[in-house]
């Protein structure tokens, strides 16, 4: 360690220890300007322990080889986890440069460990003995994966191909980046003014509010009303505005994210992913980026997938051709223009939806408030789980708007903490999702996870919700129950990381108790007078779920379908992004009128990372799961029977990845899921 280096590791907040009564990172010491000088201390410190393990005069074991691996680089993990986290939620332009320089380092920094020949030479040792080494069940998964770990990640390339995988997995690093900032600085850039009040025509309440807020929030003048392209104000504006020419101007917005000539082209990002893909791919002997993804799903290879997607997508677009009829004679009766565009979709469908079931969104917002929504969600966990959630205060967190709970059991000892970020800014990437600062793991005196859930709700003096944002809010945190209720061993097994097409199922399940009357008519309470929701109303939020299903059910497969087509193409085939996706919309024949929910410009579970490449099918995948894990409940009799929660936590949420996702839904369902409950769930089911 060179003499800078050792001030820095004595002065540098983010690599001393980190006092915090709660464990939380120090937010108010540190600057974007500590984070590089503190990888660079905690890169050499990873590579150290690495090396001292490869090293090793004494014969490979599970303890000074696996163990020693699973428990390296903590130093490194705390901090790219609070950097991730920060360049995701609350960014700045100094941070995104930092962004810019490390996430090449650190792929390459990761390819390093997973090329290290002589440590590799352990793990492959004790894993052609692992039927003789003694190993109980979970230390048997953890060998199998830490080698399939680096199998994937290119271990037994040889000579040139290694070095040139390093090069291609470094090169994807900096381009997930430039993708991921590309959308940011557009989303952030754009706004719709509304202009007097003929542009806000049929907008409710909530939304003339909420559209007030974002515009103060932007630094607008005073009185000033804007719509972002955020889908907590671009889709209620979308659902409400008689103005369709406003309606059209935004969805074309959203639809040409990333789509634009210049310097954030995310066509040509995307492009240059999909060529690097391929290389991936074809180093490691498969023959396209898809059957690559697929050898290490529940799903397996293709056919699977491709059978499951088209199960719902040709009877979601011939049940799509019942509903444009109703919503074609609604926009008749109103005098508006056929045919329908996609831009009229959701406006129409809101009336047909009050028609046909006497429900109007806009009356059943004031019963959605945030905080009572969250409280439903803590409420639901505790019924399940014997979980507490105590707020903490004058706690420093990344954001104003974040706030703290410490996570109890039943009996008083501590589970974890779980912050909450859940407004729309600036500084913060689309969409929502689930994330750490800190991940379960059971030994060396334990470790507690710090867990985060980020959404991006419209902020408002009282935040109101659709019923699609309470969804989204219980689905997110169901991820963060599946973080913060994990009880194992070892970090890489821990929580969140099992299969991407199992990932989905915790979040996807806890969803169904959004729904549940009980729940509602406890939380649930109007903003202004406190009454709770009529049970008349929830009969009829029931009632219409499966209204315009096909339309939901379109929007998401068709991007599921093209992704897979994608990522399916052979290896050295040249991509031209636009073209390819106006080929397969045409070649699905995707409506014009309901259009898709990801355009490949701005299609961030594809190309910000590769978690979800040649996998956006594992929604759809895991609600399956979850439709079939629900069923559970129903035939208990009671969606909080005691039995079936101890026996969904033993089995799912707290088990991480100790055993093949398939014998965890055996061991919770007794059997393999079904296809039918999912299908008749959506109101796709032929009988």
């Amino acid at each position: 360690m060179t003499q800078t280096t050792a001030s820095e590791n004595q002065t540098n907040p983010l690599v001393q220890d980190w006092t915090s009564t709660h464990g939380i990172p120090p937010f108010d010491r540190f600057t974007p300007e500590h984070f590089e000088p503190a990888f660079d201390i905690a890169l050499t410190q990873h590579l150290q322990e690495i090396d001292a393990i490869a090293s090793s005069t004494n014969s490979a074991s599970f303890e000074n080889t696996l163990v020693a691996f699973d428990s390296s680089g903590r130093l490194l993990n705390r901090i790219a986890m609070m950097f991730h986290n920060l360049t995701r939620s609350e960014t700045s332009p100094a941070l995104q440069a930092v962004e810019i320089t490390m996430s090449p380092r650190l792929a390459a920094h990761e390819n390093a460990i997973f090329m290290h020949a002589r440590l590799f030479a352990r793990i492959d040792s004790l894993y052609h003995q692992r039927e003789t080494l003694g190993l109980d069940a979970e230390q048997l998964r953890l060998l199998e994966r830490i080698h399939l770990d680096f199998v994937r990640a290119g271990a037994r390339l040889q000579a040139h191909d290694r070095q040139r995988y390093g090069e291609v997995m470094t090169q994807l690093a900096a381009l997930y980046t430039e993708f991921s900032q590309n959308l940011l600085a557009e989303e952030a850039g754009y706004a719709l003014e509304l202009q007097g009040e003929g542009d806000l025509a049929g907008l409710p309440e909530f939304m003339r509010v909420a559209t007030q807020s974002a515009a103060a929030q932007r630094g607008f003048p005073q009185g000033t009303r804007i719509v972002t392209l955020s889908p907590s104000l671009a889709e209620p504006f979308l659902t409400f505005s008689a103005r369709r020419d406003l309606r059209e101007t935004l969805w074309r917005a959203r639809v040409a994210r990333g789509a634009h000539s210049g310097s954030r082209d995310n066509r040509i990002v995307a492009a240059k992913i999909m060529a690097l893909r391929q290389e991936q791919a074809a180093l490691l002997g498969y023959a396209n980026y898809a059957d690559y993804e697929l050898a290490d799903r529940m799903a397996g290879e293709t056919s699977a997938v491709l059978d499951l997607l088209h199960k719902a997508w040709e009877p979601a677009k011939a049940h799509a051709d019942v509903d444009r009829q109703a919503l074609t004679e609604m926009a008749r009766s109103m005098g508006e223009p056929t045919p329908i565009a996609a831009w009229d979709w959701r406006y129409l469908a809101q009336k047909v939806r009050a028609q046909r079931f006497d429900l109007d969104d806009a009356e059943l917002k004031p019963y959605f408030s945030l905080e009572n929504m969250v409280a439903a969600m803590f409420d639901c966990a505790g019924r399940l789980f014997g979980l507490q959630f105590v707020e903490q205060s004058g706690v420093v967190l990344h954001h104003a708007d974040a706030r703290l709970w410490k996570v109890l059991r039943g009996d008083g000892t501590l589970v974890g903490h779980f912050i909450g970020d859940n407004y729309s800014r600036t500084t913060k990437r689309s969409g929502a999702w689930m994330s750490v600062f800190q991940v379960q793991s059971g030994y060396d005196n334990g470790t507690l996870p710090i867990v985060i859930n980020n959404n991006n709700f419209a902020k408002s003096a009282t935040t109101l919700l659709s019923f699609d944002d309470v969804r989204t809010l219980f689905h997110e945190f169901g991820h963060g129950l599946h973080g913060l209720l994990s009880q194992v061993r070892y970090e890489r097994l821990s929580g969140t990381a099992v299969l991407r097409d199992f990932v989905e199922l915790p979040s996807q399940l806890f969803e169904n108790w959004a729904l549940e009357p009980q729940v509602l008519q406890r939380h649930a309470r109007h903003c202004e007078t406190g009454e709770p929701i009529p049970l008349e109303l929830v009969a009829k939020l029931k009632k219409a779920r499966q209204f315009d299903q096909a339309w939901a059910t379109v929007q998401y497969t068709g991007p599921a379908l093209i992704d897979m087509a994608l990522h399916a193409l052979p290896n050295g085939t040249a991509v031209d992004v636009e073209a390819f996706e106006n080929t397969q919309r045409a070649l699905l024949d995707v409506p014009d009128d309901i259009g898709l929910r990801h355009g490949l410009s701005h299609f961030q579970h594809l190309f910000a990372g590769s978690g979800y490449a040649a996998g956006y099918y594992v929604y759809m995948w895991a609600e399956v799961l979850e439709a079939d894990g629900f069923e559970a409940f129903s035939e208990a009799g009671d969606p909080f029977d005691a039995a079936t929660a101890q026996r969904l936590l033993a089995t799912i949420y707290s088990a991480g990845n100790k055993q093949e996702p398939a014998a965890a839904f055996r061991a919770f369902r007794s059997r393999d899921p079904h296809v039918e409950p999912m299908l008749e769930k959506r109101g796709l089911l032929t009988h």
